[in-house]
């Protein structure tokens, strides 16, 4: 008789020791440890040691860097001889906390501290429904309603605005020059603000127009204490630091009146329809000029104007090549598009643009940059205007952008807070259009051929030529329109260093134009036309007022200069109420459109950039010349950029020392006014926040992808390797690929071969694709056997849809002052953090000689 294997003893020894301990057999050493110690909790029970000891676990991997499945070996010598630690960075996270930002997606800090206070918060909320469910309820929209009906009414009477205006002008005098006391003063102050607040609840545009009436009163009235009892300064020293920032502070008075009578009735037009015969259409010609861009970020634009809905007789697109590339004119050529190039590179756009018109003949010219790509009922939506309007000249529509711009990828607020051009197209030119002051932009716009060419083409004086075109226009009596509907998106710029290169063009050109074309100065523009061109100049000469703002508190911190002639209270009681309700009324005009404080943001970026282009050019306006804004580059890996942060660094270091000289003053040579230290302290404290805002953005953001993925939830369908069919629907898209969801989960290898079908209309398009990526049930496809004909067929199933960007305003989420305060506060907090974390790095690689980490 054979007997057992000592094996098979082992093995039935294993499995009584594992039954008792209340273990697998098969499983790990460190569970039976566990067991040795800890009996198996009962059923039911969670089990607390084995929760502890895999923790622990986590714990020492992480110190000793140790991977999962090493033997005792390698911990026995991690013990002895422990890995260089990676260092903690200081800054967050911002992508990887979007957690704590809630269903809005608001700040990081109020998330994170809504989660501490939550039972506090409910039964706060409990309580206020239960004190609301007892209190009448106001119908603020009816309110709305009833003022829009009495206004409507009191527009019938003749006369009756004319002598109102007058009235109120007589009443605005009084209220700004009667002299109040200071306690007098705080208690106007609580009555402007109630019925600010009651006014912000009431929808419609009367209601707006009061808060921007009580704004301008409480600026009227700080601006004639400002003159009348702060300019007596006691030495010559104090007086020129004085009057620096009063001649700031005027500055903003003229953008902050020139701006509420900018946007003070947005006109929001409408479509006009065309005419049903088709034969009655007009021609149109297409330009897209290029100059360096890659062939990648072009063709989409060529496909999708192609594709554009207009009689095909009738549409000529034109590839206005200035890079005189063979690639492109291949490319033209298998498109079966125009091609243009010249041989004189002069006035860069401006010279490609007007040497096309030269060569074609079309009625109308539709103008796209080369990375915006149109929707397919662009021209449909457009041409409409200039049948009902034969003095049109020119029809505008917004530029969107698919991609973050570096305030947006690198402080993650892309989608949640409006960007800097949010402004500009959503609320100015709608604010422009009831003044017949509608810009040319540049692109995605359709000019009439006859008045351009009245006018000499596209202006070649300046490096605005797209402005001071459109200036021209109105000069000679045509018409302009802005159409608030999204019919092109394209790229933004990628780097913050490419961000600044474009608005230092537009600086420079709108100081050009102030300077050799001032809207003040010659014949042809109405009052309120020369207002929108002027605030739109103007705009870009805050880089010395902001330069002012940022440093002037220190004046006092470091040496004591009394810089405002007045004493603290006096202060608090003028400058604080001017602040907050013109705070207010921005918020309410602009609140879809630019967050509270974002501004001072954007500008403490741009600042010292645009303060020697603008004065340059305002001497001397010949001076400069046309650059590109670099699109479709990829950022590999994340860093600081030092040479276009550095005179933030100075600025930021400056307001710092700022406020360690005022805590030694304090306790030291100004100990007779603690408050008016306090006050310049809170304000370099300020400058501090806004500051070291503009650090962080100069923190580039690692950039994954050259195709940006857009959202887009349509219905598709996914055919298999064996012909089967699943109907799902895409999550995102891009030129490379598509995201798709589908309802439930599908077992799919990495680069299993399948196929995507998507519709327009009644036409279905075939895609064949690869699995990119395989999560649950979100599949990622990336696009193989890619032609022309398959790029136009994705294109006028994504980009080029008629209702591609319709929703783009919904996305926005409205301004809430406080909590933009607090983000921007929280942003500039991680700022400097961040600035702190790549001084670290910089130390390293100097002295550790370790390459600077790429996370």
């Amino acid at each position: 008789m054979n007997q057992p294997a000592p094996a098979s003893m082992m093995s039935r020894l294993r499995r009584t020791l594992a039954q008792q301990l209340g273990v697998n057999a098969e499983a790990e050493r460190g569970t039976w440890l566990l067991r040795l110690v800890f009996r198996a909790p009962r059923a039911g029970q969670r089990d607390w040691p084995a929760v502890w000891a895999e923790r622990l676990g986590r714990h020492l991997r992480f110190e000793l860097a140790m991977e999962l499945g090493e033997g005792a070996g390698a911990w026995f010598k991690r013990l002895f001889f422990r890995p260089r630690r990676r260092r903690v960075r200081l800054a967050a996270n911002l992508r990887s906390a979007r957690h704590y930002r809630g269903a809005r997606r608001g700040s990081m800090l109020l998330g994170r501290i809504g989660q501490w206070l939550a039972p506090v918060q409910g039964a706060v909320g409990r309580a206020r429904r239960a004190v609301s469910a007892r209190l009448p309820v106001v119908p603020w929209a009816s309110v709305g309603d009833r003022v829009d009906r009495w206004s409507s009414g009191l527009d019938r009477i003749p006369y009756l605005k004319q002598v109102i205006l007058l009235l109120a002008f007589l009443v605005a005098v009084a209220f700004w020059t009667t002299p109040l006391a200071i306690d007098a003063q705080f208690r106007l102050f609580i009555l402007v603000c109630a019925v600010m607040i009651i006014a912000r609840r009431i929808p419609g545009r009367w209601p707006t127009m009061l808060m921007v009436s009580l704004s301008i009163l409480m600026t009227g009235r700080y601006m004639w204490w400002r003159i009348t009892q702060t300019l007596n300064f006691a030495t010559p020293i104090e007086a020129i630091f004085g009057y620096l920032l009063f001649a700031a502070e005027i500055y903003t008075w003229i953008v902050l009146f020139f701006g509420y009578i900018q946007t003070a009735w947005p006109l929001n037009r409408q479509p006009k329809p065309l005419p049903e015969d088709t034969d009655s259409w007009p021609t149109v010609d297409v330009y897209i000029p290029t100059y360096n861009e890659p062939l990648t970020v072009v063709s989409p634009t060529v496909l999708a104007a192609k594709s554009m809905d207009w009689p095909s007789d009738k549409l000529r697109v034109f590839l206005l090549d200035d890079g005189s590339r063979e690639e492109f004119a291949r490319f033209a050529d298998a498109v079966g598009v125009g091609y243009l190039t010249r041989e004189e590179h002069r006035f860069a756009k401006a010279g490609n643009i007007n040497h096309a018109l030269a060569m074609t003949s079309g009625e109308f010219v539709a103008v796209f940059d080369c990375d915006h790509i149109p929707t397919r009922s662009f021209l449909q939506t457009t041409m409409g205007e200039f049948i009902a309007d034969p003095k049109c000249a020119m029809v505008q529509t917004p530029h969107h952008f698919f991609s973050p711009d570096p305030f947006e990828r690198n402080y993650d607020t892309f989608l949640r807070i409006p960007n800097e051009g949010s402004l500009f197209y959503g609320l100015i030119q709608d604010g422009n259009d009831f003044w017949n002051a509608t810009f040319f932009c540049g692109s995605c716009a359709v000019i009439r051929r006859a008045p351009l060419m009245e006018v000499g083409g596209i202006a070649v004086e300046t490096v605005t030529e797209d402005a001071h075109t459109s200036l021209k226009l109105h000069r000679r009596g045509y018409r302009t329109a802005y159409l608030r509907i999204v019919q092109a998106a394209g790229l933004a710029t990628e780097s913050l260093s490419g961000h600044i290169g474009q608005r230092i063009r537009w600086a420079r050109g709108m100081a050009q134009i102030f300077r050799i074309d001032n809207p003040w100065l010659k014949k042809g523009l109405t009052f309120f036309q020369r207002i929108c061109y002027s605030n739109a100049m103007l705009h870009f000469f805050y880089g010395i007022p902001r330069l002012i703002f940022l440093s002037m508190p220190c004046a006092f911190l470091f040496f004591g200069l009394h810089v405002f002639g007045a004493d603290a209270i006096s202060v608090m009681a003028y400058v604080f109420p001017y602040l907050f309700i013109s705070g207010m009324a921005n918020s309410r005009i602009q609140g879809q459109y630019r967050h509270s404080f974002w501004a001072e943001v954007y500008e403490s970026v741009l600042a010292w950039y645009t303060v020697l282009p603008t004065t340059i050019a305002f001497i001397n306006p010949k001076k400069g010349k046309f650059n590109v804004t670099a699109k479709g580059g990829l950022i590999e890996s994340e860093y600081l950029d030092w040479a276009t942060s550095k005179p933030y660094v100075w600025l930021l270091a400056i307001n710092l020392a700022g406020l360690v000289a005022g805590i030694v003053r304090i306790f030291t040579v100004q100990r007779d006014e603690p408050i008016t230290v306090l006050m310049n302290m809170v304000w370099a404290l300020f400058n501090v926040a806004m500051l070291g805002a503009a650090v962080g953005v100069a923190k580039e953001a690692r950039q994954v992808r050259v195709s940006h993925h857009v959202p887009l939830c349509v219905p598709a369908t996914l055919v298999l390797a064996d012909g089967k069919t699943i109907a799902c629907n895409t999550e995102n898209y891009s030129t490379g690929g598509l995201g798709m969801v589908l309802p439930e989960e599908l077992k799919l290898e990495r680069g299993a071969p399948l196929g995507v079908a998507l519709s327009r209309g009644d036409i279905d398009y075939y895609f064949p694709a690869v699995v990119a990526r395989n999560s649950g049930v979100h599949l990622g496809l990336k696009f193989e056997e890619w032609s022309y004909e398959k790029e136009t067929q994705l294109i006028q199933c994504t980009f080029g849809r008629a209702d591609a960007w319709v929703r783009w305003e919904e996305e926005l989420v409205p301004d809430a002052p406080l909590q933009s305060f607090v983000e921007v506060i929280e942003m500039g907090y991680q700022g400097v953090l961040r600035l702190f974390d790549a001084c670290l790095d910089a130390a390293e690689a100097v002295f550790v000689r370790r390459p600077r980490r790429s996370d």
